[in-house]
Protein backbone atom coordinates (compact mmCIF):
# COMPACT_ATOMS: atom_id res chain seq x y z
CA UNK A 1 0.00 0.00 0.00
CA UNK A 2 2.83 2.40 0.78
CA UNK A 3 4.03 2.30 -2.83
CA UNK A 4 0.49 2.72 -4.17
CA UNK A 5 -0.18 5.72 -1.92
CA UNK A 6 3.12 7.59 -2.40
CA UNK A 7 3.86 10.07 -5.18
CA UNK A 8 7.27 10.66 -6.79
CA UNK A 9 8.22 13.39 -4.29
CA UNK A 10 7.26 11.33 -1.24
CA UNK A 11 3.93 13.04 -0.72
CA UNK A 12 0.67 11.15 -0.64
CA UNK A 13 -1.00 10.92 -4.04
CA UNK A 14 -4.46 10.76 -5.55
CA UNK A 15 -4.82 7.08 -4.74
CA UNK A 16 -4.19 7.83 -1.06
CA UNK A 17 -6.78 10.61 -1.15
CA UNK A 18 -9.29 8.23 -2.66
CA UNK A 19 -8.55 5.60 0.00
CA UNK A 20 -9.20 8.12 2.77
CA UNK A 21 -12.46 9.14 1.13
CA UNK A 22 -13.49 5.51 0.63
CA UNK A 23 -13.06 4.90 4.36
CA UNK A 24 -15.24 7.90 5.16
CA UNK A 25 -17.95 6.95 2.71
CA UNK A 26 -18.27 3.32 3.75
CA UNK A 27 -18.33 4.07 7.48
CA UNK A 28 -20.33 7.29 7.26
CA UNK A 29 -23.38 5.68 5.66
CA UNK A 30 -24.99 4.91 9.03
CA UNK A 31 -27.61 6.68 11.14
CA UNK A 32 -28.38 6.19 14.82
CA UNK A 33 -31.99 7.27 14.33
CA UNK A 34 -32.50 4.78 11.51
CA UNK A 35 -30.82 2.08 13.59
CA UNK A 36 -33.19 2.82 16.47
CA UNK A 37 -36.09 2.51 14.03
CA UNK A 38 -34.99 -0.96 12.98
CA UNK A 39 -32.74 -0.07 10.04
CA UNK A 40 -29.44 -0.88 11.69
CA UNK A 41 -27.34 -1.45 8.60
CA UNK A 42 -24.76 0.47 6.65
CA UNK A 43 -21.64 1.87 8.27
CA UNK A 44 -18.20 0.26 8.09
CA UNK A 45 -19.38 -3.01 6.58
CA UNK A 46 -17.82 -3.01 3.11
CA UNK A 47 -21.19 -2.52 1.43
CA UNK A 48 -19.90 0.45 -0.56
CA UNK A 49 -18.14 -2.23 -2.64
CA UNK A 50 -19.99 -5.45 -1.92
CA UNK A 51 -23.54 -4.20 -2.52
CA UNK A 52 -22.78 -3.60 -6.19
CA UNK A 53 -24.91 -0.43 -6.16
CA UNK A 54 -23.53 1.99 -3.56
CA UNK A 55 -20.36 2.71 -5.51
CA UNK A 56 -22.42 4.08 -8.41
CA UNK A 57 -24.23 6.65 -6.28
CA UNK A 58 -23.41 10.28 -7.00
CA UNK A 59 -21.97 10.61 -3.48
CA UNK A 60 -19.28 8.12 -4.47
CA UNK A 61 -18.21 9.56 -7.82
CA UNK A 62 -14.49 9.02 -8.33
CA UNK A 63 -14.16 6.05 -5.99
CA UNK A 64 -14.50 3.18 -8.47
CA UNK A 65 -10.75 2.70 -9.02
CA UNK A 66 -9.82 2.59 -5.34
CA UNK A 67 -12.83 0.34 -4.67
CA UNK A 68 -11.59 -2.12 -7.28
CA UNK A 69 -8.09 -2.02 -5.78
CA UNK A 70 -9.44 -2.53 -2.26
CA UNK A 71 -11.32 -5.61 -3.44
CA UNK A 72 -8.11 -6.98 -4.98
CA UNK A 73 -6.20 -6.35 -1.73
CA UNK A 74 -8.92 -8.07 0.30
CA UNK A 75 -8.64 -11.16 -1.88
CA UNK A 76 -4.84 -11.06 -1.97
CA UNK A 77 -4.48 -10.85 1.81
CA UNK A 78 -7.57 -12.93 2.60
CA UNK A 79 -9.18 -10.26 4.77
CA UNK A 80 -12.64 -8.72 4.91
CA UNK A 81 -13.58 -5.90 2.58
CA UNK A 82 -14.83 -3.69 5.42
CA UNK A 83 -11.50 -4.14 7.19
CA UNK A 84 -9.34 -3.49 4.14
CA UNK A 85 -11.27 -0.28 3.46
CA UNK A 86 -10.62 1.05 6.96
CA UNK A 87 -7.05 -0.23 7.08
CA UNK A 88 -6.43 1.41 3.71
CA UNK A 89 -7.80 4.73 4.95
CA UNK A 90 -5.56 4.64 8.03
CA UNK A 91 -2.56 3.57 5.94
CA UNK A 92 -3.17 6.40 3.47
CA UNK A 93 -3.31 9.00 6.25
CA UNK A 94 0.03 7.98 7.75
CA UNK A 95 1.54 7.75 4.25
CA UNK A 96 1.00 11.50 3.97
CA UNK A 97 3.83 13.53 5.51
CA UNK A 98 2.76 14.67 9.02
CA UNK A 99 -0.15 12.21 9.09
CA UNK A 100 -0.89 10.40 12.38
CA UNK A 101 -1.03 6.67 12.99
CA UNK A 102 -4.71 6.05 13.66
CA UNK A 103 -5.59 3.07 15.85
CA UNK A 104 -6.80 0.39 13.45
CA UNK A 105 -8.85 -2.73 14.06
CA UNK A 106 -9.99 -5.73 12.02
CA UNK A 107 -12.74 -8.29 12.39
CA UNK A 108 -15.76 -6.40 11.07
CA UNK A 109 -18.58 -8.30 9.41
CA UNK A 110 -18.95 -7.67 5.68
CA UNK A 111 -22.36 -6.98 4.20
CA UNK A 112 -23.78 -7.01 0.68
CA UNK A 113 -26.83 -4.97 1.74
CA UNK A 114 -26.66 -1.43 0.39
CA UNK A 115 -26.56 1.28 3.03
CA UNK A 116 -29.49 3.71 3.27
CA UNK A 117 -29.25 6.67 0.92
CA UNK A 118 -29.00 10.32 1.91
CA UNK A 119 -26.56 9.86 4.79
CA UNK A 120 -23.49 11.53 3.29
CA UNK A 121 -22.79 15.27 3.57
CA UNK A 122 -23.12 17.53 0.56
CA UNK A 123 -21.17 20.68 -0.25
CA UNK A 124 -24.50 22.53 -0.54
CA UNK A 125 -25.63 21.74 3.01
CA UNK A 126 -25.95 24.39 5.70
CA UNK A 127 -23.95 24.16 8.91
CA UNK A 128 -27.10 23.09 10.76
CA UNK A 129 -27.66 20.27 8.29
CA UNK A 130 -24.07 19.04 8.47
CA UNK A 131 -23.85 19.20 12.25
CA UNK A 132 -27.20 17.43 12.62
CA UNK A 133 -26.18 14.78 10.09
CA UNK A 134 -23.01 13.97 12.03
CA UNK A 135 -24.69 14.13 15.44
CA UNK A 136 -27.04 11.46 14.11
CA UNK A 137 -23.89 9.39 13.55
CA UNK A 138 -22.92 10.06 17.21
CA UNK A 139 -20.18 12.46 16.08
CA UNK A 140 -20.26 15.78 17.92
CA UNK A 141 -19.12 19.19 16.53
CA UNK A 142 -15.66 18.91 18.14
CA UNK A 143 -14.95 15.66 16.30
CA UNK A 144 -16.60 16.99 13.14
CA UNK A 145 -14.12 19.88 13.12
CA UNK A 146 -11.27 17.37 13.30
CA UNK A 147 -12.65 15.05 10.62
CA UNK A 148 -13.23 17.87 8.14
CA UNK A 149 -9.48 18.46 8.24
CA UNK A 150 -9.08 15.45 5.96
CA UNK A 151 -9.81 18.00 3.24
CA UNK A 152 -6.19 19.04 3.85
CA UNK A 153 -5.26 16.39 1.29
CA UNK A 154 -8.38 16.31 -0.88
CA UNK A 155 -9.06 17.43 -4.43
CA UNK A 156 -12.42 18.04 -6.09
CA UNK A 157 -13.33 16.74 -9.52
CA UNK A 158 -17.13 16.78 -9.61
CA UNK A 159 -18.40 19.82 -7.69
CA UNK A 160 -17.11 22.19 -10.38
CA UNK A 161 -15.80 20.34 -13.41
CA UNK A 162 -14.20 23.52 -14.77
CA UNK A 163 -11.86 23.36 -11.77
CA UNK A 164 -11.32 19.61 -11.70
CA UNK A 165 -8.28 18.65 -9.68
CA UNK A 166 -8.29 21.76 -7.53
CA UNK A 167 -7.34 21.03 -3.93
CA UNK A 168 -8.93 22.34 -0.74
CA UNK A 169 -5.71 23.83 0.54
CA UNK A 170 -2.37 24.74 -0.97
CA UNK A 171 -0.55 21.56 0.13
CA UNK A 172 -2.74 18.58 -0.83
CA UNK A 173 0.10 16.08 -0.59
CA UNK A 174 0.81 16.89 3.06
CA UNK A 175 -1.40 16.17 6.06
CA UNK A 176 -0.98 19.64 7.55
CA UNK A 177 -3.19 22.26 9.19
CA UNK A 178 -3.00 24.80 6.36
CA UNK A 179 -6.58 23.85 5.48
CA UNK A 180 -7.92 25.31 8.71
CA UNK A 181 -6.35 28.73 8.18
CA UNK A 182 -6.79 28.93 4.42
CA UNK A 183 -10.49 28.07 4.59
CA UNK A 184 -11.08 31.16 6.73
CA UNK A 185 -9.05 33.57 4.60
CA UNK A 186 -11.03 35.86 2.25
CA UNK A 187 -8.52 35.41 -0.56
CA UNK A 188 -7.46 32.10 -1.99
CA UNK A 189 -4.71 30.41 -3.93
CA UNK A 190 -5.63 30.24 -7.61
CA UNK A 191 -5.58 26.43 -7.47
CA UNK A 192 -7.55 26.07 -4.22
CA UNK A 193 -11.27 25.33 -4.32
CA UNK A 194 -13.16 25.96 -1.08
CA UNK A 195 -16.28 23.93 -0.40
CA UNK A 196 -19.17 26.14 0.69
CA UNK A 197 -20.03 23.54 3.32
CA UNK A 198 -16.56 23.92 4.86
CA UNK A 199 -16.93 27.69 4.97
CA UNK A 200 -20.29 27.71 6.73
CA UNK A 201 -19.33 24.94 9.14
CA UNK A 202 -16.01 26.56 10.05
CA UNK A 203 -17.86 29.75 10.98
CA UNK A 204 -20.60 28.09 13.00
CA UNK A 205 -20.31 28.80 16.72
CA UNK A 206 -20.47 25.08 17.58
CA UNK A 207 -17.39 24.38 15.48
CA UNK A 208 -15.45 27.63 15.14
CA UNK A 209 -13.65 27.55 18.50
CA UNK A 210 -12.10 24.15 17.86
CA UNK A 211 -11.43 25.06 14.21
CA UNK A 212 -9.40 28.07 15.33
CA UNK A 213 -7.44 25.95 17.81
CA UNK A 214 -6.25 23.65 15.03
CA UNK A 215 -4.62 26.54 13.15
CA UNK A 216 -0.88 26.18 13.56
CA UNK A 217 -1.22 23.25 15.98
CA UNK A 218 -0.42 20.04 14.10
CA UNK A 219 -0.19 17.77 17.14
CA UNK A 220 -3.55 18.97 18.49
CA UNK A 221 -5.29 18.23 15.21
CA UNK A 222 -3.51 14.91 14.67
CA UNK A 223 -4.57 13.68 18.09
CA UNK A 224 -8.16 14.81 17.70
CA UNK A 225 -8.45 13.47 14.17
CA UNK A 226 -7.04 10.08 15.15
CA UNK A 227 -9.52 9.79 18.01
CA UNK A 228 -12.49 10.95 15.92
CA UNK A 229 -11.66 8.64 13.05
CA UNK A 230 -11.59 5.57 15.30
CA UNK A 231 -15.16 6.43 16.26
CA UNK A 232 -16.15 6.92 12.63
CA UNK A 233 -14.56 3.61 11.64
CA UNK A 234 -16.76 1.79 14.15
CA UNK A 235 -20.12 3.12 12.93
CA UNK A 236 -22.49 0.25 12.26
CA UNK A 237 -20.03 -2.26 13.73
CA UNK A 238 -21.90 -4.39 16.25
CA UNK A 239 -19.06 -6.73 17.22
CA UNK A 240 -16.60 -4.13 18.50
CA UNK A 241 -15.54 -6.25 21.48
CA UNK A 242 -14.41 -9.00 19.12
CA UNK A 243 -12.16 -6.86 16.93
CA UNK A 244 -8.37 -7.22 16.87
CA UNK A 245 -6.07 -4.22 16.87
CA UNK A 246 -3.54 -4.14 14.03
CA UNK A 247 -2.13 -0.61 14.35
CA UNK A 248 1.39 -2.02 14.69
CA UNK A 249 1.46 -3.03 11.01
CA UNK A 250 0.91 0.54 9.81
CA UNK A 251 4.05 2.31 8.57
CA UNK A 252 5.80 4.83 10.76
CA UNK A 253 4.69 8.44 10.58
CA UNK A 254 6.94 10.71 8.55
CA UNK A 255 7.88 14.36 8.79
CA UNK A 256 7.72 17.04 6.17
CA UNK A 257 11.21 18.37 5.52
CA UNK A 258 12.24 15.68 3.03
CA UNK A 259 9.29 16.20 0.71
CA UNK A 260 9.65 19.16 -1.69
CA UNK A 261 6.67 21.11 -2.91
CA UNK A 262 5.41 20.12 -6.38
Amino acid sequence: MTVAFTGPTGRCNGFARAAIRLGFHDAGSWSSSLAAAGQDFGGADGSIILSGTEISRADNNGLADIANQALLWAKLFNVGVADIIQFGAAHAVVTCPLGPRVRTFVGRKDSTKAAPQGLMPSVTMTADQIISLFEDKTIQPHDLAALLGAHSTSQQFNVDKTKAGFSQDSTPGVWDVNFYNETLQPGTNSKVFKFQSDLVTANDSRVSDEWQKFIGDQSHWNGDYASAYVRLSMLGVNNINNLTECTKVLPAAKGRSRYPRV
